[in-house]
Protein backbone atom coordinates (compact mmCIF):
# COMPACT_ATOMS: atom_id res chain seq x y z
CA UNK A 1 0.00 0.00 0.00
CA UNK A 2 0.95 3.42 -1.00
CA UNK A 3 -0.36 5.46 2.19
CA UNK A 4 -2.98 6.86 -0.60
CA UNK A 5 -5.61 4.78 1.51
CA UNK A 6 -5.34 3.75 5.18
CA UNK A 7 -6.60 1.16 7.23
CA UNK A 8 -7.35 1.02 11.25
CA UNK A 9 -8.65 -1.71 13.38
CA UNK A 10 -11.47 -0.50 15.89
CA UNK A 11 -12.69 -2.48 18.56
CA UNK A 12 -15.54 -4.58 18.07
CA UNK A 13 -14.80 -6.37 15.00
CA UNK A 14 -14.67 -2.71 13.12
CA UNK A 15 -12.42 -2.22 10.66
CA UNK A 16 -12.04 2.01 9.48
CA UNK A 17 -10.94 2.16 5.98
CA UNK A 18 -10.11 5.68 5.35
CA UNK A 19 -9.40 7.35 1.31
CA UNK A 20 -6.44 9.70 2.43
CA UNK A 21 -5.70 12.31 -0.50
CA UNK A 22 -7.31 15.22 1.26
CA UNK A 23 -5.59 17.40 -1.05
CA UNK A 24 -7.11 16.16 -4.25
CA UNK A 25 -10.53 15.75 -2.12
CA UNK A 26 -10.08 11.78 -2.32
CA UNK A 27 -9.42 11.98 -5.96
CA UNK A 28 -9.38 8.27 -7.66
CA UNK A 29 -6.08 7.28 -9.21
CA UNK A 30 -4.38 3.85 -9.65
CA UNK A 31 -2.82 4.29 -6.74
CA UNK A 32 -5.56 4.51 -4.54
CA UNK A 33 -7.49 1.98 -6.24
CA UNK A 34 -5.30 -0.75 -5.88
CA UNK A 35 -4.69 0.69 -1.82
CA UNK A 36 -8.49 0.20 -1.48
CA UNK A 37 -8.85 -3.22 -2.71
CA UNK A 38 -6.07 -3.66 -1.01
CA UNK A 39 -7.29 -2.68 2.59
CA UNK A 40 -10.74 -4.02 1.92
CA UNK A 41 -9.39 -7.73 1.00
CA UNK A 42 -6.82 -7.49 4.10
CA UNK A 43 -10.06 -6.54 6.20
CA UNK A 44 -12.53 -9.30 4.40
CA UNK A 45 -9.56 -11.99 4.86
CA UNK A 46 -9.27 -11.37 8.60
CA UNK A 47 -11.92 -13.64 10.39
CA UNK A 48 -12.53 -10.80 13.55
CA UNK A 49 -13.52 -8.75 11.20
CA UNK A 50 -17.36 -8.45 11.39
CA UNK A 51 -18.24 -4.50 9.65
CA UNK A 52 -16.02 -2.28 7.33
CA UNK A 53 -16.86 1.68 7.96
CA UNK A 54 -16.11 3.15 4.49
CA UNK A 55 -14.74 6.95 4.62
CA UNK A 56 -12.53 9.96 3.58
CA UNK A 57 -9.94 12.14 4.90
CA UNK A 58 -10.02 15.64 5.42
CA UNK A 59 -13.33 17.70 3.40
CA UNK A 60 -14.80 15.02 1.05
CA UNK A 61 -15.57 11.42 0.69
CA UNK A 62 -14.26 10.91 -2.86
CA UNK A 63 -14.49 13.76 -5.74
CA UNK A 64 -14.53 11.17 -8.28
CA UNK A 65 -11.60 10.32 -11.12
CA UNK A 66 -8.69 12.57 -10.51
CA UNK A 67 -8.59 14.45 -13.90
CA UNK A 68 -5.31 16.01 -13.65
CA UNK A 69 -4.09 12.20 -14.48
CA UNK A 70 -6.74 11.54 -17.60
CA UNK A 71 -3.58 11.16 -19.99
CA UNK A 72 -2.27 8.45 -17.70
CA UNK A 73 -5.62 6.63 -17.82
CA UNK A 74 -6.13 6.99 -21.22
CA UNK A 75 -2.59 6.08 -23.02
CA UNK A 76 -4.16 3.51 -25.02
CA UNK A 77 -7.31 0.95 -24.91
CA UNK A 78 -5.74 -1.94 -23.27
CA UNK A 79 -4.24 0.22 -20.23
CA UNK A 80 -7.38 1.96 -20.27
CA UNK A 81 -9.69 -1.43 -20.02
CA UNK A 82 -7.34 -2.50 -17.24
CA UNK A 83 -7.81 0.62 -14.72
CA UNK A 84 -11.50 1.23 -15.36
CA UNK A 85 -11.68 -2.98 -14.74
CA UNK A 86 -9.68 -1.60 -11.47
CA UNK A 87 -12.17 0.62 -10.54
CA UNK A 88 -15.23 -2.14 -11.27
CA UNK A 89 -12.80 -4.34 -8.60
CA UNK A 90 -13.36 -1.62 -6.15
CA UNK A 91 -17.49 -2.44 -6.61
CA UNK A 92 -16.81 -6.20 -5.99
CA UNK A 93 -14.58 -6.00 -3.26
CA UNK A 94 -17.49 -3.68 -1.60
CA UNK A 95 -20.84 -5.66 -2.54
CA UNK A 96 -19.18 -9.60 -2.64
CA UNK A 97 -16.77 -8.96 0.13
CA UNK A 98 -17.44 -11.15 2.96
CA UNK A 99 -18.43 -7.95 5.24
CA UNK A 100 -21.18 -5.31 5.40
CA UNK A 101 -19.77 -1.84 4.72
CA UNK A 102 -21.35 1.23 6.10
CA UNK A 103 -19.95 4.48 4.24
CA UNK A 104 -19.40 7.69 6.78
CA UNK A 105 -19.72 10.29 4.04
CA UNK A 106 -18.90 13.73 4.70
CA UNK A 107 -18.47 17.00 2.12
CA UNK A 108 -18.68 15.89 -1.62
CA UNK A 109 -19.34 12.42 -2.98
CA UNK A 110 -19.23 12.47 -6.89
CA UNK A 111 -19.03 10.65 -9.71
CA UNK A 112 -16.72 7.38 -8.73
CA UNK A 113 -17.00 8.36 -4.89
CA UNK A 114 -20.78 8.39 -5.21
CA UNK A 115 -21.12 5.11 -6.88
CA UNK A 116 -18.72 3.82 -4.22
CA UNK A 117 -21.44 4.97 -1.27
CA UNK A 118 -24.14 3.42 -3.30
CA UNK A 119 -22.13 0.07 -3.24
CA UNK A 120 -21.93 -0.33 0.19
CA UNK A 121 -24.59 -1.87 2.52
CA UNK A 122 -25.96 1.42 4.58
CA UNK A 123 -24.18 5.00 4.09
CA UNK A 124 -24.39 7.45 7.18
CA UNK A 125 -23.84 10.97 5.28
CA UNK A 126 -23.65 14.47 7.24
CA UNK A 127 -26.13 17.25 6.95
CA UNK A 128 -23.33 19.15 4.64
CA UNK A 129 -23.12 15.99 2.34
CA UNK A 130 -23.47 16.89 -1.15
CA UNK A 131 -23.49 14.68 -4.52
CA UNK A 132 -23.69 14.59 -7.99
CA UNK A 133 -23.01 12.15 -11.07
CA UNK A 134 -20.31 13.92 -12.78
CA UNK A 135 -18.91 11.80 -16.20
CA UNK A 136 -21.73 12.01 -18.71
CA UNK A 137 -20.69 15.98 -18.79
CA UNK A 138 -17.17 15.38 -19.63
CA UNK A 139 -17.78 12.67 -22.03
CA UNK A 140 -17.01 9.45 -19.58
CA UNK A 141 -19.70 7.29 -18.25
CA UNK A 142 -20.41 5.76 -14.57
CA UNK A 143 -19.56 2.87 -13.05
CA UNK A 144 -19.96 0.99 -9.99
CA UNK A 145 -23.56 -1.32 -11.25
CA UNK A 146 -25.04 2.17 -10.51
CA UNK A 147 -26.85 2.13 -14.61
CA UNK A 148 -28.87 -1.58 -12.72
CA UNK A 149 -28.87 -0.07 -8.95
CA UNK A 150 -30.44 3.73 -9.85
CA UNK A 151 -33.19 2.40 -11.39
CA UNK A 152 -33.85 0.19 -8.78
CA UNK A 153 -33.70 2.69 -5.16
CA UNK A 154 -34.94 6.11 -7.65
CA UNK A 155 -36.66 4.70 -10.51
CA UNK A 156 -35.57 5.33 -14.35
CA UNK A 157 -36.62 9.05 -14.72
CA UNK A 158 -34.53 10.46 -11.81
CA UNK A 159 -31.68 7.97 -12.57
CA UNK A 160 -31.59 9.62 -16.28
CA UNK A 161 -31.78 13.08 -14.25
CA UNK A 162 -28.92 11.98 -12.13
CA UNK A 163 -26.67 10.14 -14.31
CA UNK A 164 -27.25 12.32 -17.83
CA UNK A 165 -28.08 15.59 -16.37
CA UNK A 166 -25.95 15.17 -13.61
CA UNK A 167 -27.91 16.96 -11.07
CA UNK A 168 -26.60 18.12 -7.64
CA UNK A 169 -28.34 16.66 -5.07
CA UNK A 170 -28.05 17.12 -0.72
CA UNK A 171 -27.98 14.73 1.85
CA UNK A 172 -31.36 15.44 3.06
CA UNK A 173 -32.67 14.45 -0.79
CA UNK A 174 -30.27 11.63 -0.83
CA UNK A 175 -32.08 10.40 2.64
CA UNK A 176 -36.35 11.38 1.08
CA UNK A 177 -34.54 8.80 -1.95
CA UNK A 178 -33.44 5.61 -0.07
CA UNK A 179 -30.03 6.49 -1.45
CA UNK A 180 -28.59 7.06 2.46
CA UNK A 181 -29.92 5.46 5.98
CA UNK A 182 -29.63 8.09 7.93
CA UNK A 183 -28.43 11.95 8.20
CA UNK A 184 -26.06 13.27 11.08
CA UNK A 185 -24.63 16.64 12.18
CA UNK A 186 -21.31 17.21 10.97
CA UNK A 187 -19.78 16.86 14.13
CA UNK A 188 -21.67 13.18 14.46
CA UNK A 189 -21.09 11.46 11.68
CA UNK A 190 -18.43 9.59 12.75
CA UNK A 191 -20.09 8.45 15.71
CA UNK A 192 -22.98 7.51 13.87
CA UNK A 193 -21.32 5.78 11.40
CA UNK A 194 -19.27 3.29 13.84
CA UNK A 195 -22.37 2.91 15.89
CA UNK A 196 -24.25 1.57 13.58
CA UNK A 197 -21.46 -0.65 12.55
CA UNK A 198 -21.07 -2.35 15.81
CA UNK A 199 -24.93 -2.93 15.30
CA UNK A 200 -24.48 -4.60 12.37
CA UNK A 201 -21.18 -6.15 13.80
CA UNK A 202 -23.28 -7.71 16.76
CA UNK A 203 -25.67 -9.87 14.57
CA UNK A 204 -25.37 -13.69 13.15
CA UNK A 205 -22.95 -13.36 10.25
CA UNK A 206 -24.78 -16.13 8.47
CA UNK A 207 -27.83 -14.44 7.71
CA UNK A 208 -26.67 -11.40 6.99
CA UNK A 209 -24.05 -13.00 4.87
CA UNK A 210 -27.07 -14.53 2.96
CA UNK A 211 -29.10 -11.16 2.92
CA UNK A 212 -25.84 -9.92 0.55
CA UNK A 213 -25.55 -12.30 -1.66
CA UNK A 214 -29.28 -12.25 -2.29
CA UNK A 215 -29.57 -8.58 -2.61
CA UNK A 216 -26.35 -8.08 -4.94
CA UNK A 217 -27.39 -11.02 -7.47
CA UNK A 218 -24.68 -10.80 -9.64
CA UNK A 219 -26.96 -12.44 -12.83
CA UNK A 220 -28.29 -8.91 -13.08
CA UNK A 221 -25.27 -6.88 -12.02
CA UNK A 222 -22.47 -8.31 -13.87
CA UNK A 223 -24.14 -7.64 -17.36
CA UNK A 224 -25.25 -4.03 -16.04
CA UNK A 225 -20.98 -3.44 -15.16
CA UNK A 226 -19.91 -4.67 -17.88
CA UNK A 227 -22.02 -2.43 -20.41
CA UNK A 228 -20.44 0.51 -18.20
CA UNK A 229 -16.72 -0.95 -18.42
CA UNK A 230 -17.14 -0.59 -22.67
CA UNK A 231 -19.16 3.19 -22.56
CA UNK A 232 -16.58 4.29 -19.60
CA UNK A 233 -13.47 2.83 -21.58
CA UNK A 234 -15.24 4.25 -25.16
CA UNK A 235 -15.48 7.64 -23.50
CA UNK A 236 -11.47 7.88 -22.15
CA UNK A 237 -9.93 7.23 -25.54
CA UNK A 238 -12.92 9.67 -27.48
CA UNK A 239 -10.75 12.15 -28.20
CA UNK A 240 -13.54 15.04 -27.84
CA UNK A 241 -13.04 13.81 -24.17
CA UNK A 242 -9.80 14.82 -24.49
CA UNK A 243 -10.46 18.30 -25.30
CA UNK A 244 -13.12 19.00 -22.61
CA UNK A 245 -10.80 17.59 -19.82
CA UNK A 246 -7.88 19.63 -21.14
CA UNK A 247 -7.37 22.77 -18.76
CA UNK A 248 -8.37 20.59 -15.88
CA UNK A 249 -7.21 21.57 -12.47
Amino acid sequence: MTGTVLRETLDGGIVRVTLNRPARLNAITPELLEDLIAATDAANADAATRCIVLTGAGRAFCSGDDLKEFESQASGEAETHAYVERIQDVTRALMHGRCPVVAAVRGWAVGGGLEWMINCDFAVASETARFFFSEVSWGLFVTGGVTALLPRLIGLQRTRALIMLGEKFTAAEALEWGLVYRVAADAALEAEALALARRIAALPPGPVAALRRALADRDWLDPAMAAETAATVAGFLDPATAKRIAGFS
